[in-house]
């Protein structure tokens, strides 16, 4: 069954990831009214202060985008620029509206630049249930109560370094909060599969789901969305 599930995965290689689960590649946007100019800047983790930790898990590809405003591709933002991730690139707008501390999930392994490359190790890793190993580690992860968890949909699932990063870490009773690029499948089952792997955790049940076509002009929405979670107020009553 397995070797029959691959052929089909890679058969459906050039459609299947592009319509239901990588990072997109939308076009740039200037910051709506209201939103700073200026590129959300990633905190380094450890923060003292904050209970909130923004994890994500986000593979750019390696496309041109060299005097481009628009990109066409499978998982690029342009801001001011720079060329971030989908999922990337709402982490940080999260991270601006809420204060919490960013923290990227990378594996040992280098993930491929190129599309099809990419998109035949993510089926062959989701095919063999595997656990890729992690290069970064969180050494203060029980001072935040607040953990949002960002990804894309791959293959309707998770992406396999996310089981990895569930599975290294004990949740408890910590509140969790995901936000999704997709292609097309929207969030799949990836939200019941958060709560297995940490059913002492709470997850909330308004996670944020974004077309990877509408990323790249999602700043309001992610903005509103964030703030809508109130857990900016909840930091700084913590403070006090």
């Amino acid at each position: 069954m397995k070797s029959i599930r691959t052929i089909l995965l890679l058969l459906a290689m050039s459609v299947s990831l592009t319509a239901c689960g990588k990072e997109s590649v939308p076009n740039n946007e200037s910051p709506p009214p209201g939103m700073s100019s200026t590129k959300p800047e990633q905190k380094t983790i450890p923060s003292e202060n904050s209970n909130i930790l923004i994890a994500y898990f986000s593979v750019p590809e390696d496309v041109d985008t060299t005097g481009a405003d628009a990109v066409a591709g499978a998982s690029v933002v342009v801001s001011e620029g720079e060329k971030l991730g989908n999922t990337q690139y709402v982490a940080q707008l999260i991270q601006q509206t809420t204060g919490g501390d960013l923290f990227r999930i990378e594996t040992t392994q280098v993930y491929p630049g190129d599309h099809d490359p990419l998109v035949e190790q993510a089926a062959k890793e989701q095919d063999a249930d595997a656990r890729p190993e992690l290069a970064t580690q969180i050494d203060n992860f029980d001072q935040y109560e607040i953990v949002l968890l960002g990804y894309p949909n791959w293959w309707g699932d998770m992406p396999q370094p996310l089981y990895t990063f569930l599975e290294e870490y004990d949740f408890g009773a910590k509140t969790m909060i995901p936000f999704i690029t997709h292609g097309g499948s929207g969030a799949s089952r990836t939200v019941e599969t958060i709560s297995e792997l940490q059913p002492g955790a709470l997850i909330r049940d308004n996670a944020l789901i974004l077309s990877r076509n509408d990323v790249a002009a999602s700043a309001g929405e992610v903005t509103d969305w964030a703030e809508g979670l109130h857990l900016n107020r909840k930091n700084e009553e913590k403070r006090r």
